[in-house]
């Protein structure tokens, strides 16, 4: 079944997109706040946080910039209205960031007043490789006004060891994830082209420079061995459970998810939800053969 998943997740382009839609139901919360508020309502009874992530970072204009912050806000205004255990997730492209820095900033400045203002916090996602020298600059002038703002950092980029640094130094809020964009191979670490198990080792070297730097992570990733070596880690060094947490997709590897919260760990749940639903489905899609299975089975009439 591997085999066929893989294929499938290939052939991501040539499928209905009526069909992908359907799938994607599993891992996006619906086209409205109030579907995706019902959901974080659901995931907050069984004992999981969430990060809540509006999609369409593929904008075009400065209105359409606008229009996300303006939804972003109005997040975190239900969010606190209804005193749910959510956080927000922003990619700064959505914001505008490449077609004006200083209108991005001045945007993400506004969300953060009234993430600040409600008592929460707002995490930087990393985008592809056009955009991380932008955004970590970004995340540095926004965290020199606030402190409730972190940053995503993907492990398979060879200069994350490099940029990790500074961020540690000054006890920065990180998230490391494995990174899903399709780079050109010399930005990568070794392998991680063609295995995404090759990651592995420097995702955990770079999650245990958090631990011994003392800056809260996320812990970003389904991959079960590699959760499986921090857990390891996190007891071997007595690592205090408040110093970090696990992150899941939403809809994905939900057993070994519910594992972790079952053992006492925090976890939080990677909640998407809008209209601007096809660029996100597709690139998870690629990223988890898994999920790509369920298009087959679809297809097949399993």
């Amino acid at each position: 079944m591997q085999l066929l998943d893989t294929l499938v997740a290939r052939a991501i382009p040539w499928v209905p997109r009526a069909l992908i839609h359907k799938i994607s139901r599993r891992y996006i919360a619906g086209d409205t706040l109030a579907e995706a508020l019902v959901r974080v309502q659901q995931l907050n009874a069984q004992g999981f946080a969430v990060t809540l992530d509006v999609l369409g970072e593929t904008i075009s204009t400065l209105a359409q910039a606008q229009a996300t912050a303006n939804a972003y806000i109005q997040v975190l205004d239900a969010v606190h209205a209804q005193r749910l255990q959510a956080n927000i997730s922003i990619k700064p492209s959505a914001l505008g960031l490449l077609l004006d820095v200083q209108q991005c900033e001045q945007l993400a400045l506004h969300i953060l007043d009234t993430a600040a203002l409600h008592q929460n916090s707002v995490c930087l996602d990393m985008e592809d490789a056009s955009c991380t020298q932008k955004e970590i600059e970004l995340f540095g002038r926004l965290r020199a006004r606030f402190g409730n703002v972190g940053l995503a950092l993907q492990a398979y980029l060879r200069r994350t060891y490099e940029d990790i640094e500074p961020l540690v130094r000054e006890a920065s809020t990180l998230r490391i994830c494995k990174g899903i964009y399709v780079e050109d191979r010399s930005h990568l670490v070794q392998g991680a082209w063609n295995d995404r198990s090759a990651i592995n080792e420097h995702f955990l070297k770079h999650v245990v420079r958090c631990f011994e730097a003392g800056s809260f992570v996320a812990i970003a990733t389904h991959d079960a061995a590699l959760i499986a070596h921090i857990v390891e880690r996190v007891r071997r060094d007595g690592i205090d459970r408040s110093r970090f947490e696990f992150q899941m997709l939403l809809g994905v590897c939900e057993p070994l998810r519910d594992k972790l919260l079952g053992m006492g760990f925090n976890v939080r749940i990677y909640v998407p939800f809008g209209k601007d639903w096809y660029g996100y489905s597709t690139r998870r899609l690629n990223e988890n053969p898994r999920i790509a299975g369920h298009i087959a089975k679809a297809l097949i009439g399993l």
